[in-house]
């Protein structure tokens, strides 16, 4: 039976936090979504493919796909998206931080809002981020430029915890690192936004892949790019004759 929800998970060397995480999002997640997992595994170099792989065995709603290369987390999201089986996509992160309890609430308000739009894109905000004042530094900041430059309606783009349709996310231009971008990238294809306030937790397992210098570097090359493709969006009226 097709599910009505698919839930992607890119992962890269979280063998402490990805059987918790699991095991979490299969307790506080209400079976009435109809969801299916759908974890990808960004060429990990410790246990965490044996870990999903016994978890496999137990959970008949769990489907693991491999990189045999580190390729990087958008493209870990697009293999996801694309092995998907839902018409709608929610991805979190696998550190354990998003709470899944949220999943629920996002897609509830998906129901209500998007009134049979394919590009309606529900976000998470971490509002209260548990993180360190560098992260959280540096986080802010990064949020202020990019919503001065891009106006994308979003107060944390960076949020891994999002709702979107599998359909309207594979239409968009794909490059690496475009996770960040997606509500952006939504709204250049005529879409809308919403962003829900989302639960935040420390990080209990493993360190972060991602520091203040490759964020910043990468993340202004990026900004550069996702803005020339905004100033170059077209969306006509159309109508058939």
């Amino acid at each position: 039976m097709k599910p009505n929800l698919s839930i992607v998970i890119p992962v890269c060397n979280e063998e402490e936090s990805i059987r918790p995480l699991i095991n979490e999002i299969n307790r506080v997640v209400e079976p009435s979504l109809g969801y299916e997992i759908v974890v990808v595994d960004d060429g990990s170099g410790d246990r965490t493919v044996s870990i999903l792989s016994e978890l496999k065995r137990e959970l008949v709603q769990l489907r693991v796909v491999r990189h045999l290369q580190n390729s990087g987390q958008s493209t870990a999201v697009r293999t996801g998206v694309r092995a998907a089986r839902a018409t709608w996509i929610a991805t979190l992160d696998g550190d354990g931080q998003n709470d899944p309890a949220d999943i629920s609430k996002l897609y509830w308000k998906l129901t209500r809002e998007e009134h049979g739009d394919p590009l309606l894109v529900v976000a998470g905000y971490r509002k209260r981020r548990q993180d360190n004042w560098l992260k959280r530094f540096s986080s802010r900041a990064a949020n202020a430029i990019r919503s001065r430059l891009l106006r994308d309606q979003t107060p944390d783009t960076g949020c891994g915890l999002k709702l979107f349709s599998r359909q309207g996310f594979l239409e968009l231009p794909y490059f690496d690192h475009m996770h960040r971008y997606i509500p952006a990238l939504f709204l250049r294809q005529g879409g809308r936004v919403i962003s829900v306030e989302v639960n935040h937790r420390p990080r209990e397992q493993g360190v972060s892949k991602y520091g203040f210098h490759n964020r910043l570097w990468v993340g202004i090359v990026d900004l550069m790019g996702v803005r020339w493709l905004l100033n170059r969006a077209k969306n006509p009226e159309i109508e058939e004759i």
